[in-house]
């Protein structure tokens, strides 16, 4: 067993590999350069959230009528939205910090790089320090992807991470990308009231996903008055004048597409993903490989290419969330300091869940049903729709359904999609489902609280 693990990367990954691989006996240094809890966590998936539900608070104030109410107008106080933020992130970051030191791991604010196989050079204000290790683990995230035909200015033209804490919030604002980050924005900004229009380069939004979940979502994208460019890629984004010319300092943003189609708004946002940060840390000198995207190459416990060397999180080129980091760290702890030599399950990464926080929320699990067609594999689809349960219509919010993906031999769920209220909440009874081979009968012989939004999934099992 390793006695010194160093582990480059704070996020997820890094301090769940931490805190794990301290508690089996090692010696652990983590070397972090922006936020203990990670850059893209903290400063990316948290803030997004946290502004998505006082939208979310927005938009239920508004239908508030519905349910007995005198309908009044919420504002939005920025000073308090921004404050709320920033306590948020301090905290999560703080209870993070307390954890590491409570277990006597090493915490270096710095940036870290291999200068060999077993040995990483930290630079920090004060100086540089060389680190030996026995195993490492590099877990140092991603940033927005920004293409060369777009220069974000931070003011008007903006990148995800520029969106927050929030200065102002856009009267009208375009958005190019309709993966899960674009429509989490486009319905983030529409429920602050702005005029909001997708570029979106599919014939779908969410492109991948399960077109009956796409189609809810772009339904209720074009009642809120959210304008489509379907089919359209941007290829430039650039300030202009009130008079449409080239400017700067403009006051307004065009967004030109490969069709000919354009779309002026005053801000405009790129979400069009993330790249790894795998530059200039040393991977090379340490033998590391990278495929041509710049991900690190992994196997199955998340060893790379120098198997006392491991990659966890955004850089490992698997699924991009948080939640999946954190179980890569646990993994590459138990597998750094031999635990996989007992019985050990490896992570799969197929029977994953994932919530996009749009409005309706979209939540899906293991195998789609688009998927099990293409593939020819014979699948049992059952689906109902909110409407049909009470606690629906108690709430006032009857949008969207439950699909579930069987084997129609043997009844084992296979996977599922939820659109809806609580979907990210709800989609936790079928991964459970997923990841122990339970079967439809298992959830129909369950006794479910009522009335519950879960009861559509009971339904859906029978």
């Amino acid at each position: 067993m390793p006695e010194r693990f160093v582990i480059i990367g704070g996020g997820p990954a890094g301090n769940v590999a931490a805190t794990y691989a301290a508690r089996m006996g090692a010696e652990v240094t983590v070397i972090e350069r922006d936020v203990i809890g990670g850059a893209a966590h903290l400063w990316d998936c948290i803030p997004s959230k946290s502004m998505i539900a006082t939208g979310g608070a927005m938009s239920f104030m508004r239908r508030s009528e519905g349910m007995g109410l005198e309908h009044e107008t919420p504002a939005i106080d920025v000073a308090a939205l921004t404050s709320r933020i920033d306590r948020i992130e301090e905290k999560m970051s703080a209870n993070t910090t307390q954890l590491l030191e409570s277990q006597g791991i090493r915490m270096i604010a710095g940036s870290g790089r291999f200068v060999d196989p077993h040995t990483v050079e930290v630079t920090t204000e004060s100086g540089t320090e060389q680190i030996e290790f026995d195993s490492a683990l590099v877990s140092t995230g991603s940033r927005p992807r920004i293409p060369d035909w777009c220069f974000p200015d931070g003011d008007r033209i903006l990148t995800t991470r520029d969106c927050y804490p929030p200065q102002v919030f856009p009267e009208s604002v375009t958005v190019v990308g309709s993966g899960v980050t674009g429509v989490e924005f486009v319905h983030m900004f529409s429920s602050f009231g702005a005029e909001v229009t997708l570029v979106v380069s599919r014939q779908q939004v969410l492109p991948g996903k399960d077109p009956e979940v796409a189609a809810v979502l772009e339904e209720e994208f074009m009642r809120r008055g959210v304008k489509l460019l379907m089919g359209a890629r941007a290829q430039t984004i650039e300030r202009v004048d009130a008079d449409g010319n080239s400017d700067p300092s403009g006051d307004q943003v065009v967004v030109r597409c490969d069709d000919g189609r354009s779309v002026t708004s005053s801000h405009a946002v790129l979400a069009i993903g993330s790249i790894p940060n795998t530059a200039d840390i040393g991977l090379e000198v340490a033998g590391v490989a990278v495929d041509r995207w710049g991900y690190v190459e992994i196997n199955h416990h998340c060893v790379t290419s120098v198997d006392h060397i491991y990659a966890a999180g955004d850089i490992s080129g698997k699924l991009p969330l948080s939640s999946v980091a954190s179980v890569q760290g646990r993994k590459v702890a138990e597998h750094a300091m031999g635990l996989h030599t007992r019985s050990h399950r490896h992570l799969d990464y197929d029977k994953a869940a994932s919530a996009i926080f749009t409005e309706p929320e979209i939540a899906d699990v293991g195998l789609a049903e688009a998927e099990a067609f293409a593939s020819g594999r014979k699948i049992r689809v059952t689906k109902v729709p909110f409407s049909a349960t009470a606690k629906a219509m108690i709430n006032n919010d009857t949008r969207g359904f439950v699909k579930i993906i069987s084997d129609p031999a043997t009844g084992v769920i296979l996977g599922g999609s939820i659109v809806g209220r609580h979907a990210a909440e709800l989609i936790s009874v079928i991964a459970v489902a997923v990841t122990a081979g339970l079967t439809v009968t298992d959830l129909v012989e369950s006794i479910l609280v009522h009335p519950a939004l879960s009861e559509a999934l009971a339904e859906a099992a029978e």
